[in-house]
């Protein structure tokens, strides 16, 4: 048997697929777990929506991707149905289920989408594309940019602007270039949106881990809002200041603030007018930071924030010093399923043997996160001794504050599915992504189940 057939093809990748599928979840079994959802267009400009399941096993969280399933539409009924048609195919009990994750707002993408819902920041990201497609489409035009670029760090070698030496004058100076050929407005906007993304870059590269240090991350979400919010009232003048320097050095014309604003299009009728100080640090400085002050809020609001600050005192560091029995009652209590009356009463007592107990265990010493720790318990076995502070840590670690994962999935779909394979259909991208994602399962199953599988699929004239 030859099978080069494209259809044979499809049907073994099927098969593959699916005992993948049944191999993670007869490893969730009875566990509790939680499913990460996210949309995104493939090549054919197809909306697909990818599914991860998270779950504990012996103390390590483990994301799984499950498949991607093609949806009309991004309404949340439409989400709904797939996810239920999903769990009813798979056999998954929506009982166990204790968390939702949706749409990975939580990283550096999604922060410059939320950015982008200012229209003059959106415009900025327009232009900085055009640019790069106008440039990247040409190799004589990038020899132009490299040239330039050479010069520019020649020059600021000269000036001692840049340190010489291996890895020293690695500096973003390529957008000189660009800025230069364009107005004051344009390089405000570069600087200011520039620097909130430095303000953020540390919380988001900390929710794209898989294994999130709840301790850190919520300190990084208050330093955020903490320095936007001095960037907002204190931090006009310093971006100013930067700003003029650049444009002097560069001849690019400073508008005086004192002056009317003019947007260069079509005067709107009735429209109050207002100066170009107004426009700038209003309209502009002050709206930007203030939607990006929004979306720190609303994912963070005062319910979620609760819930992670409760978590935040499982952590094993500095040798648990930030238990707090108190607010992990108050944890337990948002668990209403998993903990009743009685198991509140026992998981009091429990918390004060426990700490008791870990603290003054050198085993427990040297942890970093409740990762760590719970691996530590499964080893020692105090899963065990104290199973309601263990099923705890389950929930603290099946509840993710990110979709980083779901996002990776996108990034090999564009890989299974790219230009030349445009035309790939739902069911085989499907089952291609599965085998290329979860590679240390396809690994570990045997060729004999999955030629079962296959044989078992249809007749077939021959035998594998």
């Amino acid at each position: 048997m030859k099978l080069t057939s494209p259809d044979i093809h499809k049907d073994i990748s099927c098969a593959i697929s699916t005992e993948i599928i049944n191999a993670i979840i007869r490893d969730i079994g009875d566990s509790l777990f939680a499913i990460l959802v996210d949309e995104s267009c493939d090549m054919s400009s197809k909306e697909q929506m990818a599914i991860v399941l998270r779950y504990v096993d012996k103390g390590r969280v483990i994301e799984r991707f499950v498949g991607i399933v093609h949806v009309t539409d991004t309404k949340s009924s439409s989400l709904k149905l797939a996810v239920d048609d999903f769990f009813s195919r798979h056999g998954l009990s929506i009982s166990r289920l204790r968390g939702q994750g949706y749409d990975g707002a939580s990283n550096m993408r999604a922060l410059v989408v939320v950015a982008k819902k200012h229209s003059e920041i959106a415009g900025l990201f327009t232009m900085v594309s055009n640019v790069v497609n106008v440039v990247g489409a040409s190799a004589k035009r990038r020899d132009m940019l490299r040239e330039k670029h050479a010069d520019a760090i020649f020059e600021a070698l000269n000036n001692n602007e840049l340190l010489s030496g291996q890895g020293l004058n690695q500096e973003i100076i390529s957008h000189i270039t660009f800025l230069k050929s364009n107005s004051y407005y344009s390089t405000l906007l570069n600087f200011k949106h520039i620097e909130i993304l430095g303000i953020t870059n540390d919380l988001s590269q900390a929710l794209q881990k898989k294994d999130q240090d709840i301790v850190n991350a919520m300190d990084l979400v208050k330093i955020c809002k903490g320095r936007l919010q001095s960037m907002r009232d204190n931090g006009w003048d310093s971006l100013l200041d930067q700003v003029s320097f650049f444009c002097g050095k560069y001849h690019i014309e400073i508008p005086k603030m004192d002056d009317i604003f003019s947007s260069g299009g079509r005067p709107k009728r009735k429209a109050q007018p207002i100066t170009n100080l107004h426009h700038y640090r209003v309209d502009l400085f002050v709206d930007v930071i203030d939607i990006q002050l929004r979306e720190l809020n609303d994912r963070f609001n005062e319910k979620n924030t609760e819930l992670l600050l409760c978590m935040a005192c499982l952590s094993p560091s500095n040798s648990f010093s930030a238990f707090d029995k108190a607010k992990l009652m108050r944890l337990a209590q948002f668990y209403p399923r998993d903990f009743s009356k009685h198991d509140l009463k026992l998981l009091e007592d429990q918390l004060e043997n426990y700490i008791w107990d870990v603290s003054s265990n050198n085993e427990f010493t040297e942890l970093k996160g409740i990762s760590d720790l719970a691996q530590k318990m499964v080893e020692t076995n105090k899963d065990k001794i104290y199973p309601l502070v263990y099923l705890l840590l389950t929930l603290a670690l099946i509840l993710s504050v990110a979709t980083a994962s779901v996002e990776r999935v996108f990034s090999a779909m564009n890989i299974v599915k790219n230009r030349l394979r445009n035309r790939m259909g739902d069911l085989w991208m499907n089952d291609s992504l599965v085998a290329y994602i979860e590679k240390d399962i396809f690994n570990s199953i045997d060729d004999e189940v999955v030629m079962q599988r296959f044989q078992n699929m249809k007749t077939r004239r021959g035998q594998l």
